[in-house]
Formats: structure tokens, sequence, C-alpha cells
């Protein structure tokens, strides 16, 4: 068995407003059940980073990758499969009917765009790595706000 991290890629997707993309992992899902999330996953063997980011994009939301526009950082924390894993996540906009996302069936319940004042709702039903994913998105308007955004 493998003692490297597992690599995941994270898209914080933006919209005309300045808002991010969140939604509800399943409460059946395995790891993270019922939490709020980004979109995003696990590369699979021999794929990029970038080409990960447009997959998970396509996959959780049927909506495709238009712009990078820039990484927001990397992170590495355990999962609660006591996994480790290091994601880097980027800031992206996308092509799509942004009110109609196509959830994955069976992963995803619901979702919804959040402002920068409403970052706490990421700690809901988080009991492992306290404050990650909330960092993450703080990183995120951060950056959003360094490009003018």
């Amino acid at each position: 068995m493998s003692t490297e991290p597992l690599r995941c890629a994270g898209a914080l997707i933006v919209d005309d407003d300045g808002r991010i993309f969140i939604q509800r992992r399943s409460p059946d899902r395995r790891l993270f059940p019922d939490t709020w999330d980004i979109v995003g996953g696990h590369l699979e063997p021999g794929e990029s980073l970038e080409d990960a980011l447009r997959r998970e994009v396509e996959e959780e939301t049927g909506w495709t990758v238009s712009v990078v526009l820039g990484a927001v950082g990397e992170y590495a924390y355990t999962g609660d499969d006591g996994l480790a894993r290091v994601e880097t996540d980027y800031l992206v906009r996308v092509d799509g009917d942004l009110d109609r996302p196509r959830l994955e069936p069976g992963k995803h319940t619901e979702w919804r765009w959040i402002t920068e004042s409403e970052v706490t709702v990421l700690d809901e039903h988080r009991d492992v790595n306290d404050g990650l994913l909330r960092r993450i998105a703080d990183d995120g308007f951060a950056a959003l706000h360094l490009l003018g955004l």
C-alpha cells in the first residue's frame, strides 16, 4: 500500500456576483457525509490536476470549465476514512446554466451560491479537520479580491 497521500483537485466556481458554488454531500457518503463541499475529487491514474479539475466539474455539475482564474492553495488533510490527502484548489469560471447544475445522483443533495459573509455555513456537520473548508473558501474570496473580482 502506498504511503503517498491521495492527490485531489478542487474547484471554487465563481459567478458574476463573486459568489462561490457549494453543494451538500449526501448523508450516505462514506467521507464527510451531509456536509457542504466544493466541487472536486481524486486524480485518476495518470491524470493531471487540471484534467481532474475539468472532469470533476463536469461530473458534479454538468458545467464546463471555461477559465481557470488561478490556484487558491494546496491543503493537506486526513479524511475521516484515515487516508491522507493533498488537495490543490483553483478559482474557476464555468459555462452552463448557473441556475441549473446537474448534481451527481446519490452523491449530492442540494446546492447554493455563497457570499463571503456566508462561509460559516461550511462548518455544518464537520468534525474532522474543523475549519478546513471554510479556510479554503476564505482563501478563495481573498484571491478574488486580489484579482479585482
